[in-house]
């Protein structure tokens, strides 16, 4: 086993350069699937298969939204690499089919996937391990509104709980807005969320491993354009800037690191995840938004934005993540 104390970039380089491509097997990419995040699914699959291929692996393509996922069987897959985002893809329902399987796969298991794409769940855990993560409650079309905008102040936040990629948010600035807000989220999920909106900066910081052997990288600090970090601005805009390193005191980059580690092994995620942090610009209190358990993985993705940072370039990155499912091979 590697020493610890080297830093985890240099232990990357060293894993890879005893793995050799091929014990690696037959490699599935999954990719696309059926979420309302399908576009950037193909994007960060895509790239993901290329990286493999350069690094020589016998990988493949796989997407489970034009195809029967049961048809994997019929590839044999020795293993295979997650690359979907959203429901049907990190939910935990493709981890349950492959581990019925028995195919190792990349990122958490079905639990952790199940919990963290739940924002309410995830919040209600984050709460019980004294996490600090901003108020909120569950909506329904019966709620009072002016009681949920005294509740958690204006302006707020609504989103579906099970979504990602900013899809179905609105940031709702008068009680009048709430129930369009609500309409608009509830088009996408029968769970529906509002939480007290957090004015300032946005952090985000990537995590690898499991359990007390996780370890955060590099914190990246985000600012988009208006201050609306949209699904354009998070995939498409490149007039979003990222700082990493963050620019911020170094002991407060740590204190959102320990947050994001204590947010990940509250849930349970393995593997590689990475937490979304909002700075409160009164205080500067780190509040947990979310925990993404399956990162995009395209040209504006932020995971690979710290591993480069951390000295890991993007098909190391790849080819490493995918390592580490040969310890899961049953």
């Amino acid at each position: 086993m590697l020493n610890r104390t080297m830093p985890w970039g240099e232990r990357v380089k060293a894993d890879l350069v005893k793995l050799k491509p091929s014990d690696l097997g037959k490699v599935g990419v999954l990719l696309g699937g059926k979420s309302g995040e399908r576009e950037i699914s193909l994007l960060s699959g895509n790239g993901v298969l290329s990286a493999l291929l350069e690094k020589g692996v016998d990988a493949h393509a796989f997407d489970p939204g034009t195809r029967n996922p049961t048809e994997i069987v019929n590839e044999q897959f020795d293993r295979v690499f997650i690359s979907l985002h959203g429901r049907y893809g990190e939910d935990g329902t493709i981890q349950g089919l492959l581990d019925l399987l028995e195919i190792p796969y990349t990122g958490s298991g079905v639990l952790a996937s199940a919990l963290s794409i739940d924002k309410i769940a995830t919040k209600q855990i984050w709460l019980s391990n004294g996490l600090s993560t901003p108020d909120f409650e569950e909506l329904t079309s019966q709620s009072d509104w002016a009681a949920v905008a005294k509740h958690l102040g204006l302006p707020l936040i609504v989103k579906p709980a099970h979504e990602g990629s900013s899809l179905g948010l609105t940031k709702v600035k008068a009680v009048e807005e709430l129930p369009t807000a609500y309409a608009k989220a509830a088009a996408l999920d029968s769970k529906v969320i509002a939480e007290t909106c957090i004015i300032g900066d946005e952090l985000t910081c990537p995590l690898v491993g499991e359990g007390q052997s996780a370890e955060a990288l590099p914190v990246i600090r985000i600012v988009p354009p208006d201050a609306n970090y949209d699904f354009h601005n998070k995939y498409f805009s490149n007039d979003t800037q990222y700082y990493c390193p963050t620019g911020l005191d170094e002991a407060l980059n740590q204190k959102v690191q320990a947050l994001a580690l204590g947010a990940y092994r509250a849930l349970g995620c393995r593997t590689w995840g990475r937490a979304d942090v909002m700075l409160d610009s009164r205080d500067g209190k780190p509040y947990l938004l979310e925990m993404n358990t399956s990162p995009g993985m395209t040209s504006h993705s932020l995971v690979p934005m710290a591993a480069k940072v951390a000295g890991v370039s993007y098909a190391d990155l790849v080819l490493w993540l995918l390592s580490q499912t040969m310890d899961a091979k049953k």
